[in-house]
C-alpha cells in the first residue's frame, strides 16, 4: 500500500515539529513548487516507506526534529540563479542525512555547494536516453540507455568539490551526480514519472540502499496507528460524522466505529440529488448489515425548493451548500452536543486555507467549513467543533486499500466518484422533480449496463447528463419532442486528467436503446468524446 502525509508546502514551517509518535521511518520531500512533488511522495509510498511533503522554508533544525531517514529536493519552475528563486536552508547539507536532488533540487544542490549552473545551450524536454558512467549506489539496476524524462533549460556546468558524474545524456554531461562520502545525490531527470523506465528502480535504491529504510509503512500499520490516535485524541467525547455514502466518509465511519464505537454519530442528509436507490442502500448497509447506526434526515423538498428558477451552476452549488449547512446545524443541535466533527479530509485537501482555524486556547484545529467535497460554505461561527481527520495522510487510492482492509464491501470501495451537489449539476439548467426522475432513470441504465458487461471498474466515472433542450424524434410513427441524454464515460488515474472511453459500439447501442425505450421524456442519446483537458469531467 502507498501512504501519504499532509503537505505543508504553503506554510513556512513544518507542522509536525516532533518525531512521529510511532517511530516510523520517514523520507522528507522538500517542495520547490514542482507539479510532481505529490507524485514523488506516491512513489516513495509504493516502496512502503512513509513520507512527508514539506515547505522549502523548512529549517534544518525542523528537519532534525522530523528525524527523516532521507531527504528529496523536488523540481520546480524557477532557475536557481533567478533573483527570487526559492532556496533551502544551507545547514541541511551538514545534517548527515542522505539527500537526493531532482531537477531543480539537483541544480540548487550544485549551486549552494560551490558548483555552477547556467542556461543550457540546448534545453532538454521529454524522453532522453541515459548512459551510465557509474552503475553503483543510486544507479544500481538502472539499465544502460534506458529512457528518462527530462524537463530543464539549465545545466550544471561545474560540479561542487567531492562530486562526480554518474550518468549523462546526449545533451547533458551531468544527468546524475553524487558525493558518496556525504551521501548527496542528484538527477537532472524526473525518476518519479511513468515515462522514466527505470525511475522506480532508482527511487528504491535511494530509499532502501542509501537511506536504509525498511518497508514498514503498510495498510495494517496505518489502521493500528489511526485507531490509537483517535482514542487518544477523542477520549470519552462524542464525534459527529456527515456521511455521504462515498468511499471517504464510509471508510472514516468504519475506522471511527472501530476506535470509539457508540461515541460516533453518523448523520446522512438526503438532499434528493443522489443516484437511484443510493440513500436506501446506504442506510441498509450501515444500519442493518454493519450495525453502525445512521441518523437519516429527509430533506429533499427543502433542497428542491431552493433550485426553483436557478440555472447558474455556481449558484446551484452555493444554494445547495448553504441549505446543507442549515440542515446540518438544525440536526446536530437536536442530536448533540458534540465535541468533535469527523471529516474525510484527504491529502489534496490538506494545504492550509480558510477551511481551518486554530482554537487560541487549545491550539487545536476547529471546523469553520465542512469538507470541500460537499461544496459548501463556512459553518456558523457558533457551531464549533474540534476536527478528527484520520484520512488526511492518504490519497484516494490509499483510502480504498484501507477500506478493504477494514471490511468495506467492494460496492463502496470501488464506487465511482460522485460530486457533492449530486445530480443537480448533471442537470444543465433548472433542477425540477421531473428532470431529476428522468436523469435518475437514465443514469441507472448506464450503470446497470456497464455492470452487466463486467465493465464498471474499467471507468473512472460513467454517468448521464440531462440537457435543458428538446429535439424532434419519431416513436411509434408519431413525432416526439423530448430531451437528449449525454453519456459521459471516462478513464483516468486520479481525476486530474481524463480521456473519454473507447467503448464498444454495441454497448453504446444497448444503453441508447434502453434509455430511449424505458425513460419517459427522452428521445435521443449522444456520447461526449471530450477529454480533460480541454473539457472537464462534469458538465457543470
Amino acid at each position: 500500500m502507498t501512504m501519504q502525509t499532509e503537505s505543508v508546502a504553503s506554510s513556512p514551517e513544518v507542522k509536525s515539529q516532533q518525531k512521529n509518535s510511532f517511530n516510523r521511518q520517514t523520507i522528507a520531500i522538500i517542495d520547490f513548487g514542482s507539479q510532481y512533488s505529490e507524485l514523488i511522495a506516491r512513489r516513495i509510498r509504493e516502496t512502503q516507506v512513509y513520507s512527508e511533503v514539506i515547505s522549502y522554508r523548512t529549517t534544518a533544525e525542523q528537519l532534525k526534529n522530523l528525524d527523516p531517514k532521507g531527504i528529496i529536493l523536488s523540481g520546480g519552475p524557477n532557475s536557481v540563479y533567478d533573483e527570487h528563486a526559492p532556496q533551502c536552508d544551507r545547514q541541511i547539507w551538514e545534517l548527515g542525512i542522505p539527500i537526493l536532488g531532482v531537477c531543480y533540487g539537483m541544480q540548487l544542490m550544485v549551486k549552494q555547494l560551490g558548483g555552477s549552473v547556467e542556461r543550457a545551450k540546448k534545453a532538454e524536454y521529454g524522453k532522453a536516453s541515459l548512459f551510465i558512467d557509474d552503475p553503483t549506489d543510486l544507479l544500481t539496476n538502472v539499465e544502460e540507455g534506458s529512457t528518462m524524462w527530462m524537463s530543464h533549460g539549465d545545466s550544471c556546468t561545474q560540479l561542487p568539490p567531492g562530486f562526480d558524474a554518474l550518468a549523462h545524456t546526449h545533451n547533458t554531461s551531468c544527468a546524475a551526480i553524487a558525493n558518496p562520502e556525504k551521501k548527496l545525490f542528484g538527477v537532472q531527470f524526473h525518476p518519479e514519472v511513468v515515462h522514466s523506465e527505470c525511475g522506480i528502480a532508482l527511487i528504491r535504491n535511494f530509499v532502501y540502499h542509501i537511506c536504509e529504510c525498511e518497508p514498514t509503512w503498510t495498510t495494517e500499520t496505518f489502521v493500528e496507528e489511526s485507531i490509537r490516535e483517535i482514542r487518544a485524541k477523542v477520549g470519552d467525547k462524542r464525534v459527529l460524522l456527515a456521511l455521504s455514502g462515498g468511499v471517504d466518509s464510509s471508510t472514516l465511519a468504519f475506522l471511527l466505529h472501530k476506535a470509539i464505537g457508540d461515541q460516533l454519530t453518523c448523520m446522512f442528509i438526503d438532499q434528493g440529488f443522489m443516484r437511484k436507490g443510493e440513500p436506501e442502500r446506504l442506510v441498509e448497509l450501515f444500519d442493518k448489515k454493519f450495525k453502525i447506526p445512521v441518523e437519516y434526515v429527509m430533506a429533499r423538498e427543502r433542497f428542491l425548493a431552493k433550485m426553483e428558477g436557478v440555472t447558474d451552476p455556481e449558484k446551484k452549488r452555493r444554494l445547495i451548500g448553504h441549505e446543507f449547512i442549515h440542515v446540518f446545524e438544525e440536526e446536530s443541535n437536536k442530536l448533540g452536543p458534540f465535541d468533535y466533527l469527523a471529516q474525510g479530509t484527504l491529502y489534496p485537501d490538506v494545504i492550509e486555507s480558510a477551511n481551518t482555524n486554530v482554537d487560541p486556547k487549545t491550539g487545536e484545529r476547529v471546523a469553520v467549513k465542512i469538507k470541500s467535497h460537499h461544496n459548501v460554505g463556512g459553518l456558523p461561527k457558533n457551531l464549533r467543533f474540534k476536527l478528527v481527520e484520520p484520512l488526511r495522510k492518504l490519497f484516494k487510492d490509499e483510502v480504498r486499500k484501507v477500506a478493504r482492509s477494514i471490511g468495506l464491501p467492494e460496492e463502496i470501495v470501488r464506487r465511482h466518484p460522485f460530486p457533492g451537489p449530486g445530480l443537480a449539476i448533471r442537470i444543465i439548467g433548472e433542477v425540477t422533480a421531473e428532470r431529476l426522475n428522468i436523469l435518475r432513470d437514465a443514469d441507472f441504465i448506464v450503470r446497470d449496463e456497464i455492470a452487466k458487461q463486467g465493465m464498471y471498474h474499467d471507468f473512472w466515472q460513467a454517468f448521464a447528463v440531462l440537457l435543458p433542450i428538446r429535439s424532434v424524434g419519431v416513436m411509434g410513427d408519431q413525432r416526439t419532442y423530448a430531451h437528449p441524454i449525454v453519456l459521459r464515460l471516462i478513464t483516468s488515474e486520479d481525476g486530474m486528467t481524463a480521456d473519454w472511453a473507447k467503448v464498444p459500439y454495441e454497448l453504446l447501442e444497448i444503453i441508447s436503446n434502453r434509455i430511449v425505450n424505458e425513460v419517459k421524456g427522452v428521445n435521443r442519446v449522444v456520447y461526449d468524446i471530450t477529454s480533460k483537458p480541454p473539457g472537464t469531467i462534469e458538465w457543470e
